[in-house]
């Protein structure tokens, strides 16, 4: 019956139970019992050998060609006999070594019985030397220090002979796998490369090896960004990598799963001059083509693996130094290609370091031996003995204290491991190339010049480097945008030059000059917020930017509703003044404009200054997705964009638009209700219904591209600046050229047309406040004098009428016949004196004229008739004063009908010429002398 079990390689072993046995007797000396007496170490003089003499040592390796890892004892061997054959040469050492080799076949139950049989039926064995295969080397190894035995190894790089408390007796001339890693962290700091990845076969060789990696990444503060295992199809930890853009990847694999790996690589495009592979070093020499086991061709292998850096220990010094034993690597290395070729067997990578352990075991041995030997002299009984676990304390001791120059470099040992030389090779153009080597001793790394040779211009970055790029405004646009504002605001002086210059000018005086400096003042203001809005991080720093962000929108606001709201507050005026019919007289000065322009700026501060102290405008950053470099290099591009916002940035910006929409809106309103006043120099509201009109379509379009164009600036800001320079534009110029316009034609428009304009159905509603026109505003002396030469006009008219109705009364008294041409022709003076009504009604002036004249000698006209008349005949009666009477009872009433509302006599609502004058109101409060003429007619 036999257990199944796996070693540090992985390979599958078989441990017979019986065995287990034995490993208790192993552990356990005192238990052996058919060991001869050799086994019983109490007090041992086996050290006290003369000079000349042969001192074994224990050589445990697989020798049978049918087991595994066969192949390193076989080149193993000739150096050290050769090793041997020169101790003795060198004629310093007073003893000659005898190797004993047992075949541990690299199974474990075998490698235990040939221990076994080393120990119980071999000689007195000082040291023992080997151990290749780490699962039988570490299985002896553990049982050491119950032999009191030291054991050196030549070819067990497996981590886990590390560990001193389990195996304290243990030492190795060879590098352990682990003391390839503080050379790989070295090279990476020479590189720059702080940000790695690690794949790793799942294999406890290989884990042990990334287990140390990592402490030592961790102590050279190394960013380790990914860690990937993997047992057998590596492609998807590969991709996981890439993923997580690993540029630098550390290896541990076998060359088995070494060409999938660069398969992989291959497909998915993970090599070249972005990426650097880092691998072990101890695979065989064109391991891809004899490993390749893929989909893959070679020339694809070939293509991923191209760059790739090796890390493995040096086997031979590449310096011309002459070591302990006399020569240089190169002519050791000489010698053994020659024992080689006489036995015919292959090179062993390790046959370096079995050289130079022969030498360390000869050198420990001498050593031992003199500190016996003066321990002897020192004892005055001459029967001195040694102990055992002394001796072997005193072996550990100088081994520790070894320190001489061999073939593969300084031999020294810490804590049983050897500090050697890590060598670096990289893979260029289908073979692998040394481009520097590391000394463990001294902690230096030695590149070669230009040895390396990297894909790019460059070493591979560790990462892609993500360089943040500000999405800022063009300067050119900048300036554009900058020159039309600064136009826009020298057309803003010019308006408030000549608002100044012409303030007492009675056509600017009745618009209001001091509203007008505040719509421009606004206009400015607003100009000057596209200066701000076009600065960013490019132009000023984080600070100053954060405090624009707060400036920018107080300028703005505060400049719209100056603008605007002076504009709204003279259409008010306007609209107070001719749609209250209560009031038939309403005085609005400037001073009452003013407060209401300052009551709409009071608001703006109250809004502005609670959302400054409770949620302040910050600086903000809003990173974007990272494109490619548009000049292809190795890096990739992070656009950033910088913003002014808050918390509850929507809802502050819901307050100030829903604020400035009523605004707005309001002033539609007034614009559209003033919309049939027309007094050129007073009223604005034509031409503010189109500025409204046209900034609330600006704004809304403007502010929803805005919105639309948030991750592009250029577009933002020129949309932005575009926007609010046509609205100041448009606004200044339907103020004020109209006026330049007047000025320039016709400076005296102002003092002419003034009489009001209505539309047909509002003149009932209007001339119930026509009174109120005398006293609109600050103009009231100006109108005065306006209305007073239209009554002096009126007052002519009349007199002409009058002279015209005296002739027509005289030829009633003297033709009887033109009686049809009073009809005729004279009717349309009546009806012109009808006409006239309307705009003598009210005026005291003109009815006194039109009094006086009626009552200028009416007996003589109609109440004195000529006496010889009244006896003519029958056709002379016609004409008689009865006849003409009963004629001017009826033509005279549609005159009396006309002429009288203009005087306040008959109301304009008697249409009939034969109603009754005494049937109308005002009739009655007529005066008596008017009374008694139209008694007589």
């Amino acid at each position: 019956m036999a257990q199944s079990r796996r070693d540090c390689n992985g390979w599958e072993i078989y441990l017979p139970v019986g065995c287990l046995l034995l490993s208790v007797l192993l552990f356990h000396p005192a238990l052996a019992k058919v060991c001869n007496d050799r086994t019983k170490h109490g007090q041992d003089n086996s050290w006290f050998t003369r000079d000349g003499e042969n001192l074994p040592i224990m050589v445990l390796m697989p020798m049978n060609e049918s087991a595994l890892m066969s192949g390193i004892s076989q080149g193993i061997e000739p150096a050290v006999q050769l090793a041997i054959q020169h101790i003795r040469e060198s004629r310093k050492y007073s003893f000659s070594l005898i190797t004993k080799i047992y075949d541990t076949e690299c199974d474990n139950a075998k490698g235990l019985r040939a221990f076994f049989d080393a120990i119980c039926y071999g000689p007195k064995h000082l040291m023992i030397f080997g151990g290749v295969c780490p699962s039988v080397t570490s299985i002896i190894a553990e049982s050491l220090e119950g032999w009191n035995l030291v054991q050196l190894s030549f070819a067990a790089t497996t981590p886990v002979l590390a560990d001193k408390k389990k195996y304290p007796n243990f030492f190795r001339t060879v590098p352990s796998d682990n003391a390839v890693n503080p050379a790989v962290v070295k090279f990476l700091n020479y590189h720059n490369w702080t940000r790695v990845g690690t794949l790793t076969q799942d294999v406890q060789r290989f884990s042990e090896v990334r287990n140390d990696l990592t402490n030592e990444l961790e102590k050279a503060e190394i960013q380790i960004a990914d860690t990937e295992s993997f047992s057998n199809d590596p492609c998807v930890n590969v991709k996981k990598l890439k993923d997580n853009d690993v540029r630098i990847i550390i290896g541990q694999f076998d060359e088995n799963l070494a060409s999938k790996v660069f398969c992989c690589a291959y497909n998915l495009n993970m090599f070249g001059s972005k990426y650097q592979w880092i691998i072990p070093g101890w695979y065989q020499g064109n391991w891809w083509e004899q490993a390749n086991n893929t989909n893959c061709t070679t020339k694809k292998l070939l293509t991923a693996m191209e760059g790739y850096i090796s890390v493995d220990f040096e086997p031979l010094s590449s310096r011309p130094i002459k070591g302990i034993s006399g020569r240089t690597p190169k002519e050791y290395e000489r010698e053994y290609s020659g024992e080689l070729q006489q036995k015919g067997v292959e090179s062993s990578k390790f046959h370096g370091f079995a050289y130079d352990g022969i030498w360390v075991i000869a050198k420990t041995l001498t050593r031992v031996r003199e500190l016996l030997r003066i321990k002897q002299r020192q004892n005055i009984y001459h029967n001195f003995t040694v102990d055992d676990r002394e001796v072997g304390k005193m072996v550990l001791d100088v081994m520790n204290e070894t320190n001489f120059y061999g073939v593969t470099g300084q031999v020294m040992f810490r804590n049983g491991e050897r500090m050697g030389t890590i060598k670096f090779n990289q893979f260029q153009e289908g073979r692998e190339v040394k481009v520097g080597e590391y000394n463990a001793i001294a902690d230096v790394l030695d590149l070669i010049n230009n040895a390396i040779k990297f894909q790019g211009v460059e070493p591979p970055k560790d990462r892609t480097i993500v360089r943040p790029q500000r999405r800022h405004i063009n300067v050119p646009l900048y300036s554009i945008l900058s020159t039309i504002t600064i136009l826009g605001m020298l057309m803003a002086g010019a308006f408030l030059f000549f608002n100044i210059k012409n303030r007492n000018h009675r056509l600017i005086k009745m618009s209001s000059p001091y509203m007008n400096n505040l719509i421009i003042l606004g206009g400015m203001l607003s100009y000057a917020s596209i200066f701000l809005f076009g600065l960013d991080g490019g132009f000023v720093s984080e600070r100053v930017f954060e405090t624009l962000c707060t400036v920018r929108t107080w300028i703005l606001i505060v400049g719209y509703t100056t603008a605007f709201g002076a504009m709204f507050a003279k259409t008010w005026r306007v609209h107070a003044i001719f749609k209250n019919v209560k009031m038939k007289k309403k005085i609005i000065k400037d001073q009452k404009l003013l407060i209401i322009v300052g009551g709409m700026l009071l608001i703006d501060l109250c809004i502005l200054i609670c959302w400054q102290i409770v949620d302040p405008l910050r600086r903000t950053v809003e990173e974007y997705s990272l494109e490619a470099d548009p000049q292809g290099r190795d890096l990739a591009i992070l656009p950033f964009l910088e913003h002014c916002e808050n918390t509850h940035m929507t809802i502050w910006l819901g307050i100030v638009y829903a604020y400035k929409g009523l605004l707005m809106l309001f002033g539609c309103f007034l614009a559209w209700e003033t919309r049939n006043v027309s007094i050129p120099a007073l009223n604005d509201s034509k031409y503010i219904g189109m500025s409204v009109y046209n900034v609330g379509i600006m704004c809304i379009i403007g502010a929803a591209v805005s919105f639309l164009t948030r991750d592009q600036p250029n577009v933002q800001f020129c949309i932005v600046a575009l926007v609010i320079i046509f609205c100041s534009t448009i606004t200044l110029c339907l103020v004020f050229v109209p006026k330049l316009i007047t000025m320039r034609t016709n400076p005296d428009a102002a003092t002419q047309n003034r009489r009001l304009k209505f539309t047909q159905n509002q003149k009932k509603e209007d001339s119930k406040t026509s009174t109120s026109v005398t006293s609109v505003n600050q103009a009231n002396t100006s109108r005065l004098d306006g209305l007073q030469t239209d009554n002096h006009r009126l007052r002519m008219r009349i007199t002409e009428l009058d002279k015209e109705l005296e002739e027509v009364t005289m030829q009633l008294q003297d033709t009887p016949e033109k009686t049809p041409f009073i009809k005729q022709n004279h009717y349309p003076d009546a009806n012109n004196i009808l006409s006239i009504s309307n705009f003598t009604d009210g005026k005291d002036g003109e009815k006194s004229i039109l009094k006086n004249h009626l009552e200028q000698k009416p007996q003589a006209q109609w109440g004195s008739m000529d006496p010889s008349r009244i006896n003519r005949g029958p056709l002379e009666d016609i004409n008689s004063p009865e006849h003409i009477q009963r004629r001017l009872s009826l033509q005279l009433p549609i005159l009396h009908h006309a002429y009288l509302p203009s005087i306040g006599g008959v109301d304009a609502s008697c249409t009939s010429p034969n109603g009754s004058p005494g049937s109308s109101p005002r009739h009655r409060h007529m005066p008596p002398s008017y009374r008694v003429m139209v008694s007589g007619l």
